[in-house]
């Protein structure tokens, strides 16, 4: 980088005229034989190494009390999922008591908790989601 400055200045000293570049700002002499140097440098940018975030599992948890087809609509209106595959995730929960809904970064799945949960407080059912690290 040095000795790009010092050949700018020369070159803008001879372009200008009458310019004399500073002591300070001369190509350093090199004493000894090694002539190995050739007064280029390299620049090596490092990459930033990105850790990707951790997932977690959404769960809906059988109870006794929730609709059947109240939990089907809310895997087709909250987790985006098919007519049958809500039907089948829903048969999950009922028979063995709880049934994962989808995997998602931290705040996806907590803002899918908060909805889902929020969304059965308003019609009056006791359907509880919760979410665990995946």
């Amino acid at each position: 980088m040095r000795a790009f400055l010092t050949f700018l200045i020369g070159f803008a000293a001879k372009r200008l005229g009458a310019f004399q570049v500073p002591r300070a700002m001369a190509a350093p002499t090199r004493r000894g034989g090694d002539d190995s140097h050739t007064g280029t440098a390299v620049i090596t940018r490092t990459k930033p190494v990105t850790k990707k975030p951790n997932l977690y599992r959404v769960l809906l948890l059988n109870d006794d009390f929730t609709p059947m087809e109240f939990v089907v609509h809310v895997l087709q209106h909250f987790f985006n999922k098919s007519q049958d595959d809500a039907y089948r995730i829903m048969m999950h929960v009922h028979q063995n008591g709880v049934g994962e809904c989808g995997v998602f970064t931290y705040e996806v799945a907590e803002t899918k908790v908060t909805l889902v949960m929020d969304f059965a407080r308003q019609h009056q059912h006791p359907l509880q989601c919760v979410m665990e690290k995946s």
